[in-house]
């Protein structure tokens, strides 16, 4: 009988860390506890020290350890990156600094758009000329190189940035220059080359992507650096693997190479958890809602695939997903989970503007100093300070009972700042907090469903964090939904997503081509090139040959459009599939998206990619044994007042655990309490146990 491993799950947000561990001997535990916003590390070394003692697993058993990470973005949004430089053709300095034509806030002509990551002393070019097919026509100058190296060098840079134009049909230049300034720059300076990152069209955006993964370079570095020794200070020798943006995992080297890739990692874990279970017990469509201490998070899963999108702005503050609304953050044009972000969680601030109008959010009280309830310093209300005065938060149990709320102190908060200005009851006015910060997450789940053609009365709604299933009833009822589902372990959620999600690399490639005139052999060479170098990639973290599956795709658009839509592409010679059907395929998801399609206008491909992925062997195991885990027992059933608003005012609310559900329906109102979360099931809606184990809740009739 070989001994039993263990994996660690680590995922951070603004408020809480999340642990989850799992072994193959069917042990699981898990923790959470106040995030280290100084150093995000601190926080996962000392949780999973917690959780080695409490077990007393051995720290040699421990096989893999996986991290979700807002480090990456935290570091754009608070300028925090590294001082980077760049190279680009003569005459396209000032790419970053033109954008595209995108204001966000339509009306508004004094709006500035955000300051590029490279001021412009710091942007040089370089005489040298590339054509779209990859035909040099104007040969690198090694002199304005050379120059454009010692004036980067007497100024300090940290980490370059090379992005010449059309450099993606051919690398040569880029090459060279990353080359001399290897020779030239301190060793220490990262260099990022924009064919190693995107080797596709549009000049700002291949620039602004290169620019985020140079500027990201040296503090990722140092932050991995950092948590690698912590663990390896705790006696844990095993691998870290990192979330990508996109849903896949990746060994630290690669996140080395191309931090950018990991930008989006936090958000990424519970939607790729969400949409593994939600397969698993039999849901196709699901839109999944996560909401912790500082934002909800919504992502769509349809047909028990995740959507995924490149049309992405970091830096922009809160995301509302559309097409319609860009402009406020760096472009990053790198395969992201299509995840529409709200400031609104736990931590989201309350009170009475100028005018007399109550908001909630965008701005977060955060880990520190958090909640006024927590008596860590808080001093303005916030979501939690109103959902304890309305008797849904247990004070003496939130993460069982590692954190003792005081009620006291929320409900004076709440009074003075809130329902005295509003000249409203206390119990009111902290029902029209949450009611709005619910309306407000409604926002995030139509920019994924409405926003894409999507009906949200199609799908039920998959519920996680720490604060998902306490408002969730709240959401689906404003969006028409007649469904909620609660996973097991859902304030720890993301974390064990962590767990379930696969390594996984992607490779893409410009190949701009009318259908019409496709030469099937063209894209079959494209396709092999892209394969052979994700499966290298996968390769080298460690991916026997067999275990790895590869999808491919292509981004099509009719001609004049400006943007495109990825579609599949079969397996095995291109010539079987052909141009016709590429086109008909790319018509099906423009009328499913847009509501209508153009059978007759010529369609052309832009490029094509490939998404390599490790065998998900063993996933349904996993899952089923987390799902028969989360049935035990961690409260007795009691009875506590609860405020359901004005139509239902007060009421004697049973307070049970997720295994009191049982196999029958419980009418509202109820409250499930759990280690991580507390669910809230409002008068009308039932609660009760699908075969699974998750937590059903239906709407009424």
């Amino acid at each position: 009988m070989p001994e039993p491993s263990y994996r660690i799950g680590a995922d951070v947000g603004g408020t809480f860390t999340d642990l989850v561990l799992l072994g193959t001997d069917g042990l699981i535990a898990r923790r959470k506890l106040h995030s280290t916003p100084a150093d995000y590390g601190v926080a996962i070394v000392t949780g999973i020290d917690d959780l080695l003692r409490e077990t007393g697993v051995p720290r040699g058993a421990i096989a893999g350890v996986v991290h979700g990470t807002t480090v990456a973005t935290n570091a754009i949004l608070e300028g925090r990156g590294a001082r980077t430089g760049l190279i680009t053709t003569r005459g396209f300095r000032d790419v970053l600094e033109l954008r595209r034509v995108r204001i966000p806030e339509l009306y508004n002509f004094l709006y500035e758009a955000p300051a590029p990551l490279v001021p412009r002393h710091l942007r040089l070019e370089v005489a040298e000329r590339i054509g779209p097919r990859g035909e040099i026509r104007l040969p690198l100058d090694r002199r304005s190189a050379e120059q454009a190296m010692r004036r980067l060098r007497e100024s300090g840079i940290e980490a370059l940035a090379i992005c010449l134009l059309h450099s993606y049909g051919n690398p040569v230049h880029e090459r060279r220059l990353a080359a001399l300034a290897r020779r030239m720059l301190p060793e220490s300076v990262f260099v990022s080359c924009s064919s190693d990152i995107l080797r596709e069209i549009r000049e700002y955006e291949r620039t602004s992507t290169t620019v985020i993964n140079a500027y990201l370079g040296p503090m990722v570095e140092r932050y991995m650096s950092a948590l690698i020794s912590g663990l390896r200070g705790l006696g844990i020798q095993a691998p870290l693997q990192v979330m990508q943006s996109s849903g896949g995992i990746m060994g630290v080297e690669g996140v080395l190479q191309k931090p950018a890739y990991i930008v989006e990692s936090g958000p990424a874990a519970g939607v790729i958890g969400g949409a593994t279970l939600a397969e698993l017990c039999g849901y196709k469509n699901v839109i999944t809602i996560d909401m912790g201490g500082t934002t909800a998070k919504a992502s769509m899963v349809e047909g028990g695939q995740v959507t995924k999108t490149s049309e992405y702005e970091v830096g922009a503050g809160i995301n509302l997903s559309s097409q319609l609304v860009k402009g406020r953050g760096h472009a990053l044009k790198l395969p992201v989970l299509d995840i529409s972000e709200i400031g609104a969680g736990g931590g989201s601030l309350a009170a009475v503007d100028a005018s007399g109008v109550l908001t909630v959010g965008p701005q977060s009280a955060g880990a520190v100093p958090g909640p006024v309830c927590y008596g860590l310093g808080g001093t303005v209300p916030t979501l939690t300070d109103a959902v304890v005065t309305l008797g849904y938060l247990n004070p003496r149990y939130l993460v069982g009972g590692a954190v003792r709320l005081d009620a006291e102190k929320a409900r004076a908060a709440l009074g003075a700042q809130v329902a005295r200005p509003l000249g409203l009851g206390l119990l009111e006015a902290a029902y029209g907090v949450f009611r709005i910060a619910a309306t407000t997450m409604s926002r995030a789940v139509k920019a994924v469903s409405t926003f894409r053609g999507r009906d949200p009365r199609e799908f039920r709604l998959l519920a996680f964090g720490g604060n998902g299933p306490l408002i969730a009833t709240q959401i689906a009822s404003a969006l028409g939904m007649r469904e909620v589902i609660v996973p097991p372990m859902p304030g720890v959620f993301s974390a064990f997503g962590l767990l379930v999600a696969r390594r996984e690399r992607e490779f893409s490639q410009a190949l701009f081509h009318r259908t019409s005139g496709l030469a099937p052999r063209l894209v079959d060479d494209a396709f092999t090139r892209l394969e052979a170098g994700a499966r290298a990639a996968l390769a080298r973290e460690g991916c026997a040959p067999d275990g790895i599956e590869i999808h491919r795709f292509a981004d099509l658009r009719y001609s004049g459009q400006a943007y495109e839509l990825t579609v599949p592409v079969p397996p095995g010679s291109f010539r079987r599939f052909g141009a016709g059907g590429l086109v008909e395929t790319f018509s099906r998801e423009h009328e499913r998206t847009y509501g209508h399609s153009a059978t007759n206008e010529p369609v052309d491909l832009i490029s094509l990619r490939v998404v390599a992925s490790e065998r998900a062997d063993g996933t349904a195991a996993l899952i089923a044994r987390v799902l028969a885990a989360a049935s035990q027992p961690v409260t007795g059933r009691h009875t506590r007042r609860a405020f359901f608003g004005p139509g239902h005012g007060e009421l004697d609310t049973p307070v049970l655990d997720r295994r009191a559900l049982g196999g029958h329906t419980h009418p509202g109102p109820v409250i499930i309490e759990e280690y991580d979360a507390t669910c809230v099931v409002p008068p009308g809606w039932s609660a009760a146990l699908d075969p699974s184990g998750n937590i059903r809740l239906t709407a009424p009739a």
